[in-house]
């Protein structure tokens, strides 16, 4: 059991939006739905909350009403080591929500996402202070992260 799992607060498309994620990411899966009873708090049969896990790391969702919504100072960052795993995350994650600068995105239910390269943070790192310069330039004029482009700035082309 991890000691640490995100808590996401959905408005009553806490399945959906569960059904959505693990079907993006590989090694994922729902571990649990609990739905509404008699009782409520919703229609007896709509999911209450859910578990469930994405490439292995475990969140947890709640219905939990319109009270609350997502605000980009929260957002997952997705480590991809290749061009093919950002452009597959990006598109998929953004369909029906809105593509941000350097990487950011936020999908159709306002959840924040970062889909980043690994290799941005190694750059970025470069002792040659011209070098990382240059990434980072290339970098804040991108939306979806470009490997290629980010190697041409690194190497000053």
């Amino acid at each position: 059991m991890q000691k640490i799992t995100p808590f996401l607060w959905f408005d009553g498309k806490a399945e959906e939006a569960v059904n959505f994620y693990v079907s993006i990411f590989k090694n994922s899966k729902i571990v649990r739905l609990t739905r509404c009873g008699d009782a409520g708090p919703g229609p007896k049969g709509s999911v209450m909350s859910a578990t469930f896990q994405l490439d292995g790391q475990e969140f947890f969702a709640l219905n939990g009403g319109p009270q609350f919504s997502f605000t980009p100072a929260i957002s997952f960052f997705v480590n991809c080591e290749t061009q093919e795993e950002v452009d597959e995350l990006w598109e998929k994650l953004s369909a029906g929500g809105q593509k941000e600068r350097c990487g950011w995105l936020r999908d159709k239910y306002g959840l924040s996402w970062q889909i980043i390269p690994s290799i941005l943070g190694k750059l970025l790192q470069d002792k040659d202070a011209g070098k990382a310069s240059r990434v980072m330039t290339a970098m804040l004029q991108m939306d979806k992260i470009d490997i290629n482009r980010l190697q041409e700035a690194y190497a000053g082309n």
